[in-house]
Order: C-alpha cells, then structure tokens, then sequence
C-alpha cells in the first residue's frame, strides 16, 4: 500500500512558536508534520528551536516546504506574478533561502522539500521559461547535494506542462507534490486526469479539498477534506497504484476550526483509505 505516513502541515496549524506548534499537532490527533521551513531559515528569534522541539515530543518530520519570498495570494494574476522562482527581484533572496534550508533540511533528517515552482510560461520560445528551468534546475542541485528531493506542487500550470518541465530538467532529485485541490482552485484541469499523468513522479500527497470557482480567471474555494469537488474514490484508488510508498499530509488553510477539521479528515482518510 503506497500510502507510508499520514500528517498535517504546519502552516495549516497557524502557530504562534514552536510550543504552540507542538501542542497544536497534538490536538489534531497525528504525530506528524510537513514542517514549513520558510520561517526557520528567516525568523530564527522565534523559530530555530523548531526542529529538536518537534523531535523531542516525539513528532516525526515528514518532509519540508519552501514558501518562496514575497509571493500574493491576493489573486490568480497576482501569484502569476510573484510566485516561486519567476520574479527577477526576489531571486536572489530565494537563493539564499533555498541553501541555508538545503542544509537545515538535511541536518534534520528531511529528505523531500516542497515547493510552488511558479507559473513557467509554455512556449520555451518564450525566455522567461528558459530563466525559470535554470533557476529550479540550480535549486534542484542545491538541495540534492545535501540529500534532500525537490518536489513541485501541482496546480500553477497544467499537468501536460509540469509533465514538459520534469523532462526538461530531467533531474534525479526532482518529483512532484501532488494536490489535487490545487488543480481545482486555479482551475488548470481535472485532479483525477492529472495525478494519473504525473503519478510515475508523485513523491508526496497533500489531502485538501476545494470546489472550483464559477467565473473563469477566480480563485476556487477550498473546503474541509471530503466536503468539496476531488472525486476521492478516484484519488484514492489511483494512490493504491502509485509505484512506490508516499506519504500524506492533510492541509487545511481555510477557516477557523483548523484544527477540528483537521481531525475530521484524519477519520475521513482513515475511513476511505483502507
């Protein structure tokens, strides 16, 4: 069975410092967490002693996340513009953030960092897509060196173009983080159809739920697990496929009953992934 560990992610949590983050795991009922790395390697006043806090409560570290520098959720147009590596002016922090959590990852013990690659224009006539393969090929081999995977989530372009992407880069330490609510709230294609073309790359699930939105060029709206539009008997049933064991990790980053809903969909994943 290719599912390997079942967690939730850290930013879902909101927390207020490493404590908090502990307790808050807790409540959710898991022991495991998709710990966001970001605010480690730029806020270490209130968040380098993330890492043995998790360890010493016993809360497995399932994997990381970068959250690139400066990136608006505000709209669809707006992530366009700023998200992952495409802005000329947040590259170089990015860099620099992308090597110190290469190496904080590996001293952790993390083997796989997610992150938004950034919306990679099709046409590789276009020059910016050429930048872009260049910046995430270097942060591939940056992360790689120290023994950490490099994976892309899904939903700022296609899966046909993320598809064209990994076999341009054709990097070893390159994958995908698949969310097929993600696929939903930018409206770039069917979840089902997309994680069945990428499945050969999956290294991670995230489990989130969304409904899409009503007028093209809006963002979707996410739902509590189980509540939305993903065709989960699909989902999982491909999940049971994949060629290797994967973990999952519930995310949650609407609303304010996180950490309830949190837990309800520990028990829907736990009901309908047997």
């Amino acid at each position: 069975m290719p599912l390997s560990r079942l967690g939730t992610t850290s930013w879902s949590l909101q927390p207020a410092d490493p404590a908090d983050l502990v307790r808050l795991i807790h409540d959710t009922g898991l022991d495991a967490v998709q710990l966001g790395l970001s605010p480690v390697v730029t806020d270490r006043a209130v968040w380098a002693q993330t890492v043995p806090r998790l360890l010493e409560s016993n809360i497995t570290l399932l994997s990381g996340m970068m959250m690139p520098v400066a990136e608006d959720y505000t709209t669809l147009e707006s992530i366009r513009q700023t998200g992952g590596v495409r802005p000329n002016e947040t590259w170089p922090a990015n860099e620099a953030m992308a090597r110190a959590m290469a190496v904080l990852a590996s001293n952790a013990g993390i083997s796989m960092v997610t992150m938004h690659a950034g919306c990679i224009p099709e046409s590789a006539e276009d020059p910016e897509h050429a930048t872009m393969l260049s910046r995430l090929r270097l942060l591939a081999d940056v992360f790689y060196r120290e023994g950490v995977h490099l994976a892309f989530e899904t939903g700022q372009e296609s899966a046909a173009s993320l598809l064209d992407v990994l076999a341009a880069l054709d990097h070893p330490g390159v994958g995908i983080n698949f969310d097929p609510a993600n696929m939903l709230l930018y409206g770039s294609g069917d979840p089902i159809e997309a994680m069945r073309l990428l499945s050969p790359y999956i290294m991670g699930l995230h489990l989130k739920d969304a409904v899409p939105s009503s007028v093209p060029g809006t963002w979707g709206t996410e739902m509590p697990l189980g509540q939305g539009a993903v065709d989960w008997d699909s989902f999982f049933a491909l999940a049971h496929e994949l060629p290797h064991s994967v973990d999952a990790v519930i995310e949650r980053e609407g609303g304010d009953q996180r950490v309830e809903q949190i837990r309800m969909g520990v028990d829907f994943v736990r009901t309908h992934f047997t």
